[in-house]
């Protein structure tokens, strides 16, 4: 099976994806709203993480490494939500 990169069908698909973005702004706020919900299913893993644990479903040591991971994702989508939050004011105060 080859990699869904490679069909025309997503080329194109793509490439319509990123016209849209360009042609609008708008599409920022939205953007904010899926990091954050992205940033509540980290979380939401996280604390089945804890479950697993505290059930002794996982390891100590698988715990310690995913839990590290998660815990990176996040502080990487609330960078990114800051970064966008910022660009998005900037826009805002260009436009006026």
């Amino acid at each position: 099976m080859q990699d869904f990169r490679n069909l025309k069908v997503w080329e194109r698909a793509h490439a319509l994806t990123l016209e849209v973005y360009k042609a609008s702004n708008a599409f920022l706020r939205d953007e904010i709203s899926g990091m954050t919900i992205a940033v509540g299913s980290a979380s939401e893993l996280e604390y089945h993480l804890v479950l697993a644990h505290d059930l002794e479903l996982i390891k100590a040591s698988d715990y310690q490494r995913i839990s590290e991971a998660v815990v990176e994702v996040k502080r990487m989508l609330a960078s990114l939500m800051q970064k966008l939050r910022a660009y998005g004011r900037k826009l805002t105060a260009s436009a006026r």
